[in-house]
């Protein structure tokens, strides 16, 4: 079945977070909440950027309620002040992750880890795990992982994930784009061995007109552009994120993308198709192992146990 924004439900009485709110994609999917009535929480890095798009919601949208929360998804000690601002909150029912980087000139986060790596991923898996006693509140809530197309054909390359065996752009990022969904699925098969209300989803945007693709310059720009012409605008491409937020048919596991054209664009959201890599259980623990290393975040939540031979 397709999902179109008529078909989001009314989210009033409903608190949300969605990471990197200010701009793209994820204003679209603030907006989109906060137009059904829900309290959405700006995660972003910026905080004048992160005023700029309160207005915008505000002024649009007389039931628009929105708070800013200063997050830093490359450094750990931020991710850790926002879950803790977070957790004074009296309910959180949504918790899209959704911020993103896309092919920057290679860079480290305070961990030492490569940027993309580190803020798509890392940054995300640590916020999550700090607030999944929150999350699992008022009868629990929805984890929204954005991932990309971009995770088909990928691999994590555990060896470099610093980067100090080189670097490729495009290669990095599919490789965070990756581990967002290995991290999603494994996180609802963990929650679901642990009988947590919580239930973790994961998305993509298709290929929609976003900021992300800043770091190609002027071909950049002018892809962004006819982007947003031939396939996907920014509000097309936060529907996915929206269905898996809202839509009472949704369950933890599922991954949904725009509803047409190989996935990479549509005005109505559905069922996407994810990689066999994407989920395979050994390969997602072993990531899981690897994040709770590099940030030094346990989620405290055992393994799910092995399906029947």
């Amino acid at each position: 079945m397709s999902f179109a924004f008529s078909d989001i439900p009314d989210q009033t009485g409903k608190t949300a977070i969605v990471t990197g709110a200010n701009t793209g994609i994820g204003f679209a999917i603030a907006e989109g909440l906060a137009r059904k009535g829900a309290r959405v929480l700006l995660a972003c890095r910026d905080a004048d950027k992160a005023q700029e798009a309160q207005q915008r919601l505000t002024s649009g949208h007389e039931r628009a309620v929105t708070e800013f929360l200063p997050l830093d998804l490359a450094n750990i000690a931020s991710v850790r002040e926002a879950a803790e601002r977070a957790s004074q909150e009296e309910r959180i029912d949504i918790l899209v992750n959704n911020a993103g980087l896309m092919i920057p000139p290679l860079s480290h986060a305070p961990g030492g880890s490569e940027l993309q790596f580190a803020v798509n991923h890392l940054g995300h898996f640590a916020l999550t795990s700090l607030l999944l006693h929150k999350l699992a509140e008022n009868g629990g809530a929805r984890v929204v992982s954005q991932a990309s197309l971009a995770h088909r054909g990928a691999e994590i390359d555990f060896d470099n994930l610093d980067a100090h065996m080189g670097y490729g752009r495009t290669k990095f990022y599919g490789q965070s784009k990756l581990a967002n969904l290995l991290f999603a699925f494994e996180l609802d098969r963990r929650l679901r061995a642990a009988n947590s209300p919580v239930v973790s989803l994961a998305c993509h945007p298709g290929i929609a007109q976003t900021e992300i693709t800043r770091h190609l310059g002027v071909f950049g720009n002018v892809f962004g552009s006819l982007i947003g012409t031939v396939l996907n605008t920014a509000e097309q491409g936060a529907l996915p994120a929206l269905q898996a937020a809202t839509d009472p048919e949704a369950h933890g596991g599922d991954y949904y993308g725009p509803y047409g054209l190989r996935e990479m664009s549509g005005r109505t959201s559905g069922r996407a198709i994810a990689s066999k890599t994407a989920h395979d259980p050994l390969l997602a623990a072993r990531l899981w192992a690897r994040s709770v290393e590099l940030t030094g975040i346990d989620p405290e939540l055992a393994p799910a146990p092995a399906p029947a031979a």
